[in-house]
């Protein structure tokens, strides 16, 4: 009997203000550093479901206040990192917001460099790639679930 893989959970926050959403320059994380993510973003702890994962994270890296009511489910992705490890696949939890409490600003300037505003449809071209997935779609809407990084049959 073969191994199964284990999930690494993530939750995303994509902040909206009309057509455009709030990024985050990354850096000095190891992953993916000099592309753009999303604002608010993070592993899910121990005991931590996703929305609470969400408001964390919101207040960690943004210093900003999230009513988790005001946290609209966008899809949930099942993504490989191209990895074939057993830990190489990953859940990530999408999530839009529109209203919060506070300006949010950068509270971890060593894992980011910049923090700016961006239209659905001109998004910086190094963007994370499977958040790019999702932020192209928003306009369109998103299935519940979507997956990214596997091969397709």
């Amino acid at each position: 009997m073969s191994e199964r893989p284990r999930l690494v959970p993530a939750s995303y926050v994509v902040f909206r203000r009309a057509d455009q959403v709030l990024l985050q320059l990354r850096q000095g994380t190891g992953y993916m550093d000099g592309c753009w993510a999303a604002a608010a973003a993070g592993h899910l702890e121990a005991g931590e479901s996703a929305v609470l994962a969400a408001v964390r994270e919101a207040q960690e890296e943004l210093g900003i206040t999230i009513d988790p009511e005001q946290l609209v489910p966008l899809t949930t992705m099942h993504r490989s990192n191209g990895a074939t490890a057993l830990d190489g696949q990953r859940v990530d939890f999408f999530f839009s917001c529109e209203l919060w409490h506070g300006e949010p600003r950068l509270m971890e300037p060593d894992k980011a460099a910049d923090l700016g505003w961006f239209l659905l449809d001109g998004l910086p071209h190094a963007t994370v790639p499977h958040e790019r997935y999702v932020l192209e779609r928003l306009a369109a809407g998103l299935p519940s679930l979507t997956t990214f990084g596997f091969d397709t049959v």
